[in-house]
């Protein structure tokens, strides 16, 4: 069955100004739309034709043959996950379950946010930078390209598309702008914690 684009969860000016309506435009209806489709025509009369799309990202990972597949796979999952992941008037206060286990595990709130912004900033070039659950705890890390940490045995809490179409027409090369806008005004936390909650 093939693939489709999932529906945005919100208007394309709701997340505005931290998030521009010609960003959603072309984010949303080009780049996704481009790897849904692509990976759609890459996996038509393929084993992978009949998986899920979990299945696939983590079937086609590491082998050269299936590259392409992977790419569109796991940008495809990523942006699954990355536009609930956002809501109007995001931000702001964190459901007191997952706020604990960042303090827990991070320190405080504050220093999650600022290792979260360091390994956006720090990826070079395009990729990720992911708040996950790493054996038991909570972790940052960041991935190049398509790349998720689903690969890894890690489950996935938040993620932040740091490609340069995500941000640049709303904060030309000010990534670290883009990372601090989305989460003290972008980020769904209740969407964060309902993922956290489906570990325990």
């Amino acid at each position: 069955m093939a693939f489709e684009l999932v529906a945005l969860p919100y208007a394309h000016d709701a997340l505005a100004p931290h998030m521009g309506v010609q960003t959603l435009e072309l984010h949303h209806g080009k780049h996704h739309n481009t790897y849904v489709t692509t990976l759609n025509t890459l996996i038509a009369g393929t084993p992978f034709e009949t998986m899920t799309l979990e299945q696939i990202v983590k079937e086609s990972y590491g082998k050269p043959e299936t590259q392409g597949i992977f790419n569109n796979a796991g940008q495809n999952w990523n942006h699954n996950l990355f536009w609930p992941s956002m809501k109007p008037g995001g931000g702001g206060a964190i459901p007191s379950e997952l706020e604990n286990r960042l303090i827990s595990d991070f320190g405080s709130v504050e220093q999650f946010k600022q290792m979260f912004i360091d390994a956006g900033k720090t990826q070079f070039g395009s990729g990720w930078a992911w708040l996950v659950v790493d054996q038991g705890k909570l972790a940052v890390t960041k991935t190049p390209n398509g790349e998720t940490p689903l690969v890894h045995g890690k489950h996935v809490l938040l993620g932040c598309d740091v490609w340069e179409h995500a941000y640049y027409l709303d904060y030309q090369n000010r990534r670290p702008d883009y990372l601090k806008a989305f989460l003290d005004n972008l980020v769904n936390w209740e969407f964060v914690a309902e993922r956290l909650r489906q570990t325990d």
